[in-house]
């Protein structure tokens, strides 16, 4: 008998479209019956995920990048401000007050004498941590209601929606002045409170409508039909498509928000004094502008910076997660 060719694993056998084969290699037999893409990705990979994607996108895009370090840098010294900074921001020398830079105290002396340097680093730990814990509060409350309204409908969606309407009619500055006037505490949570209090119907109505889009898809109508219960519709089917939304207008709210907390704090009716504060710091160097204009300067800067960082932040998140942008 003819010797046999022994048997080679790694060859592969692919018919030639005319009643016969030929004898290929296992990295050509693939080429041949899944060619790659045209970016040269595997065919086999599994699709992403809308997360995965805007992750993809992210990554990508220079606002994005940009605003995250800003983001970053502040969140480490506001945790901690010695880091860059070695002064007290409580303690003052009026014999220096309204005086320029100087070696060690580069943004010089407000009109207290305080160096206007210190008090920068360290204010961003009040702004930054109103900002989070504010919208934190207004992302739960807000995602909370305005999805069990969506969900459910009925009554309570008409009553959370004639409520929510209320709640946009009052001016949120003139609310600040009337509601924390009335309040001694020297905290941020009175701020935080008010900021709450009136931000989750925003926050509530963007939920709401999101629920309402994706309970009418198909496959939550379809987990409906196979038994699934309310909780279990709206827990694992609903509310991971309908986050993105509220995730968006949360990360540009953040920013609205510790801009508020500034102006309620320049008005006297948030933070007060000895707290240390970018809004207290503006309006104490306000009557001194134009003896003293790096007082005024380096903490208007600082909140400015910090406010489009978050709002160029909360941009990139939405043209990330939004498909009709890509």
């Amino acid at each position: 008998m003819p010797d046999q060719e022994p048997y080679e694993p790694e060859r592969a056998v692919a018919g030639t479209g005319m009643g016969g084969t030929m004898d290929l290699g296992a990295s050509e037999a693939v080429t041949l019956e899944q060619p790659p893409g045209p970016d040269g990705a595997d065919p086999r990979d599994k699709p992403r995920s809308l997360w995965s994607d805007a992750w993809h996108d992210l990554r990508r895009n220079p606002v994005f990048i940009v605003s995250a370090l800003v983001i970053l840098f502040l969140i480490v010294i506001s945790i901690w401000p010695s880091l860059i900074a070695s002064g007290n921001p409580l303690k003052c020398d009026l014999a220096k007050a309204q005086e320029g830079s100087q070696p060690g105290h580069p943004f010089g002396f407000n009109g207290q004498g305080c160096d206007v340097y210190t008090r920068t680093v360290y204010g961003a730990r009040t702004s930054v941590a109103v900002g989070i814990l504010a919208t934190l509060g207004v992302a739960v409350l807000g995602s909370v209601l305005g999805g069990l309204a969506g969900f459910f409908g009925g009554g309570g969606d008409a009553v959370l929606s004639r409520i929510t309407d209320v709640f946009f009619a009052i001016p949120v500055v003139l609310g600040g002045l009337v509601l924390l006037s009335v309040i001694t505490s020297n905290t941020i949570w009175p701020v935080i409170g008010f900021i709450v209090l009136l931000g989750w119907p925003q926050i509530s109505r963007i939920a709401r409508g999101s629920v309402i889009t994706a309970k009418q898809n198909d496959y939550v109508q379809a987990a409906r039909a196979l038994g699934a219960s309310n909780s279990r519709l709206l827990l694992r089917h609903i509310a991971p498509n309908a986050v993105a939304p509220v995730i968006v207008v949360a990360t540009i709210a953040l920013g609205t928000y510790i801009s508020l907390e500034a102006t309620l704090s320049f008005l006297g009716v948030g933070l007060k004094p000895p707290s240390v504060s970018w809004g207290i710091d503006i309006s104490s160097a306000a009557p001194y502008v134009r003896n003293a204009p790096h007082a005024l300067l380096w903490p208007s800067g600082a909140l400015a910076v910090t406010v489009l960082a978050f709002i160029m932040l909360g941009d990139a998140v939405r043209d990330a997660l939004d498909p009709k942008l890509r």
